[in-house]
């Protein structure tokens, strides 16, 4: 028996849990629980869908102490910010700040993204333009959502850079000869019919042949033999 495992049955409090089991642990009981609901309506769905939303809803830091970063206390941060502030502390030597994994609602998380365009689109569209006012934030148009607003091409599947840098036509393109598929089967008609022709001919010469020489065969019996 280890720290955070269940002795009853019946729902965990998830919150404890990622206190105690760690973020991982926490993500798959989320998932399985979700699970549970759908299956027993007799509903199939990958758990891929699901963790894409518990993925969402575990990416914030909150930051305890921040050592010599430039995060602030009880703040919350992007998961991957965190990380990536605390290699470059690391790196030239410095302390690397400290925080705690958060676990927010599906509501809260929306708000939280960077974008303020997608969060404005999802609830509490006034306070969120309004704070993006003050803040003089800036979009990156990193996200779908966001670019969907704008009318912006998204960057996914065929709208990644990579693609639309892609010339639409070869630069050492030849066109082809003209082809009709009309003149070929003209062709195979004829050759066809001049195949019948001289197998009609071939077939009665031979047959003229046979006839002759039964005659010749006939007359050179003898009727009284």
């Amino acid at each position: 028996m280890k720290a955070g495992d269940a002795i009853v049955e019946g729902p965990r409090d998830p919150k404890e849990l990622l206190e105690i089991k760690g973020v991982r642990e926490t993500q798959q009981y989320l998932v399985e629980e979700v699970q549970k609901v759908y299956r027993d309506q007799g509903v199939s769905i990958h758990d891929k869908h699901i963790e894409l939303i518990v993925r969402q809803m575990t990416r914030r830091v909150k930051i305890i102490d921040p050592g010599d970063s430039e995060f602030l206390p009880e703040e919350q941060v992007d998961q991957r910010a965190f990380a990536e502030t605390n290699r470059v502390l690391v790196d030239e030597g410095q302390k690397p700040a400290e925080g705690r994994p958060e676990l927010m609602g599906i509501t809260k998380a929306s708000l939280a993204t960077q974008s303020w365009l997608s969060a404005a689109s999802f609830q509490e569209t006034t306070r969120v333009l309004t704070e993006a006012a003050i803040e003089s934030k800036s979009d990156g148009l990193i996200g779908l959502k966001e670019n969907i607003i704008i009318g912006k091409l998204v960057p996914a599947g065929t709208g990644m850079p990579q693609h639309r840098n892609v010339a639409p036509h070869a630069p050492d393109y030849k066109p082809m000869d003209y082809y009709s598929s009309v003149d070929e089967e003209q062709d195979l008609a004829e050759w066809l019919a001049g195949q019948a022709d001289s197998s009609e001919d071939e077939f009665s010469g031979a047959y003229e042949a046979d006839v002759i020489d039964l005659a010749t065969e006939i007359e050179n019996i003898d009727p009284t033999a």
